[in-house]
């Protein structure tokens, strides 16, 4: 399903009414570079003073980035809401105007092709994200969503409010990140593509 409307009574709750939302939505992990978009936050603020920080999902940076929050004065806009249940996360999504994906490069982020930014793009939403190897295997920036430089807090900003100030080619960068995930990456496809390498290894 494509993005719902946001749930008026769960943004009043988490203090997002009228806001520009960008969301994480994940696991909590070091790698995943959310103590950099905190960071960010308050650089992107100084541009656009409605905008506020969605974090939903446990791990084990919790503690250290609600610190980090209190720390750089974001308690009002920086919001945590824990795990939540799946049956639910769809209306935290509808709130978010952008969801925000800025893993550090390491191996593993260099390697490995994460499954979040790929749900989100199969539901419409718009994505931007760090330019690292895994994410560069899903995201062709400003064509299927937005990727800015990893591991610095001012670049991750830039990108961020570029991507929001390019609303106009929202439709069409949701349209092509729906028909990339059709053709590329549907379960149909994978499945083809296991199909000819098992057919080259039988006729040897």
């Amino acid at each position: 399903a494509g993005p719902g409307a946001p749930d008026a009574a769960l943004a009043a709750r988490l203090g997002l009414t009228d806001k520009t939302v960008l969301a994480f939505l994940g696991s909590v992990y070091s790698y995943e570079g959310l103590e950099l978009l905190l960071r960010a936050l308050p650089l992107m603020r100084y541009q656009n003073p409605d905008i506020a920080l969605l974090l939903v999902g446990g791990g084990p940076e919790e503690g250290a980035l609600h610190k980090l929050a209190d720390q750089l004065g974001l308690a009002r806009n920086a919001v945590f809401t824990g795990r939540v249940p799946h049956s639910k996360i769809a209306h935290y999504y509808d709130l978010a105007d952008i969801l925000v994906f800025p893993r550090v490069s390491r191996r593993l982020t260099e390697l490995v092709t994460p499954l979040k930014p790929l749900e989100a793009m199969a539901q419409e939403r718009i994505v931007a994200a760090s330019d690292v190897g895994g994410h560069r295997e899903l995201i062709r920036d400003r064509e299927t969503g937005y990727l800015f430089p990893p591991d610095d807090p001012a670049r991750l900003a830039e990108g961020v409010l570029a991507a929001l100030d390019d609303r106009s080619s929202w439709p069409r960068i949701r349209a092509n990140a729906v028909h990339y995930i059709d053709t590329e990456r549907s379960w149909r496809h994978s499945v083809s593509r296991y199909a000819e390498i098992y057919e080259r290894v039988l006729r040897r």
